[in-house]
């Protein structure tokens, strides 16, 4: 019989033939995560809610079917946990929010009820940023298993520090800027954003409408692909689901890349990053090339400006669809996600119509990039993993991935190297609009080539060097406090105090600033992308 402890080392690839053929029992499998979990999850806080008692049931009638030649597929045993904005049918849904302790879901998210029929077990709920976006104030944080006193990144921070530590097989993460990609790169796992519209959200609390991508999260790129696959598809209760047949994932991922073209953006995606990032990832495509991938240089020349403009867009639909409550129960909130999104509501008509411009430029620029090359590689972010009691090196870490959101299109974060720290490194692949297939053969091939997907992360705090504080960005200087008491008073945000004031000037100024960066380099005739999907 395997030892517990070596299950909990596999991927789902590694474990489906052995339950299929009774090797190993999906009793098994959940008793030795659930020991792993029960170990060590005071210490990193992946899981808010655990589900023994129902895995554990769960395990038993999956056994059972088994046994009896009732076999559902590869992903039938196997354990699988959900970033806590996904409704499990009778777990709590907490959103990382106090506002939300207590709720309880009464019906499965679509993707949940998905994979449940695909025979995946539920181990439970993972942490998150409030409400996606926020902090983890209210319900304590997650740390990154590779140094405990760093950050996971955000905000589907309980997913990447559960696969990381492996206290489950395989997650779900969401994606609005770079939340399945960015806590891929700081914990050394895979995550892929689908196509916008290629997995419904029906039951996952929203932070944007317009931007909200569900995706699969996992050690490895192969059990991306069944996970996907599993998720995929319309949904009567989504109407942002695209009605499109969802490929077998996993038949061509064996592939290769050669005569694959890659796409390799000079300027903001590389001269942005950390050197060490930006070296490891030079390696990483140099890897691809002596696999047989022809290289080009592409240009996505308003890529730069992609982030503010992500910023602008949704967090004014977050801030819609929080308002009632932030006027009701504003100081339950964290003050990060209060001071963020009350922020937003302060911009102006014209800013938010700039947003849309650029989201219309920079998924042109994909656009037209893509016509010329399979898929375009970039490093996923700028820095890797920071201490989690301070605040982002950089002033946005998702400024390499909220460009690719904006345009809907799907991107994969794949692990490509380590810092001289020990700490991941990892490549963004990013493709045409319902592609993804390529991208799981691109990262696939990448991963078996380079083995970066066998280290393991220490589960231990460890020194962090000293790191200069970044430069500040360019700010408006008409933001001041008093300026946002004065614009608060005036759009009715009677919630906003003398103390809400100078942090939520400091979060918009910058901002604004960008913003009219932003619209000096816009046409003004520039037709908005106000639809949600990509182009």
């Amino acid at each position: 019989m395997t030892e517990p402890t070596e299950l909990t080392e596999l991927s789902a690839i590694e474990l489906a033939p052995l339950i299929r053929t009774r090797a190993v029992s999906p009793v098994e499998i959940v008793e030795a995560t659930l020991a792993r979990i029960d170990a060590m999850n005071a210490r990193l806080g992946a899981y808010l809610h655990v589900a023994a008692d129902e895995a554990r049931a769960a395990a038993r009638v999956a056994e059972g079917e088994v046994r009896a030649g009732g076999y559902r597929g590869p992903l039938h045993g196997i354990p699988v946990a959900y970033k806590d904005i996904y409704d499990v049918a009778g777990l709590p849904t907490t959103a990382g929010s106090k506002l939300r302790v207590g709720h309880v879901a009464a019906e499965d998210a679509t993707a949940v009820g998905r994979l449940r029929r695909a025979g995946a077990i539920c181990l439970g709920k993972l942490n998150t940023f409030e409400f996606a976006s926020g902090g983890m104030d209210s319900l304590g944080p997650a740390r990154n298993p590779w140094n405990t006193r760093l950050s996971p990144g955000g905000s589907s921070s309980g997913s990447g520090c559960a696969l990381a530590a492996r206290l489950v097989t395989v997650a779900t993460g969401t994606d609005t800027g770079g939340s399945i990609r960015v806590p891929a790169s700081f914990c050394g796992v895979t995550g892929l954003k689908p196509t916008y519209g290629r997995v419904s959200r029906a039951g996952v609390v929203p932070l944007s409408w317009s931007l909200d991508h569900a995706g699969p999260m996992a050690r490895r790129v192969g059990d991306l692909a069944w996970l996907l696959g599993a998720m995929a598809g319309p949904d009567p209760r989504d109407p942002g689901a695209a009605d499109r047949d969802v490929p077998d994932y996993a038949a061509g991922i064996e592939g290769g890349v050669r005569g694959l073209r890659l796409g390799v953006p000079e300027g903001f995606f590389f001269e942005d990053a950390a050197p060490e990032v930006r070296a490891a990832v030079r390696v990483a495509v140099a890897r691809l090339a002596d696999l047989g991938a022809e290289l080009h240089e592409v240009s996505l020349p308003h890529a730069a400006l992609g982030p503010v403009a992500s910023w602008t867009l949704a967090y004014s639909e977050a801030f819609a669809f929080h308002r009632a409550s932030f006027l009701a129960r504003a100081r339950d909130y964290t003050a990060t996600f209060l001071h963020k999104i009350t922020a937003s509501a302060l911009l102006t008509a014209p800013e938010r119509v700039t947003a849309a411009q650029v989201r219309r430029r920079v998924a042109d620029d994909f656009r037209t990039a893509l016509r010329g090359v399979d898929a375009i590689v970039t490093p996923t972010t700028p820095q890797p993993a920071y201490p989690a009691d301070r605040s982002s090196p950089a002033w946005n870490m998702g400024i390499f991935t909220r460009p690719v959101s904006l345009a809907g299109l799907p991107a994969l974060a794949v692990p490509c190297g380590f810092t001289g720290a020990g700490l991941p490194v990892s490549l963004q692949v990013v493709g045409r609009a319902w592609d993804e297939a390529t991208l799981l053969r691109i990262g696939h091939a990448y991963e078996q080539a380079a083995g970066w997907a066998v280290r393991r992360p220490s589960m231990a705090e460890a020194p962090i060097a000293a790191v200069a504080p970044p430069a500040p960005p360019p700010c408006d200087p008409a933001v001041t406090p008093e300026w946002v008491l004065a614009m608060a008073r005036l759009t009715g945000l009677a919630y906003v105090t003398e103390d809400d004031a100078p942090a939520i000037a400091a979060v918009l100024a910058p901002v604004r600033a960008q913003l009219a960066l932003a619209r000096e380099r816009i046409d003004a005739g520039t037709d908005p992308l106000d639809r949600a999907g990509p182009l």
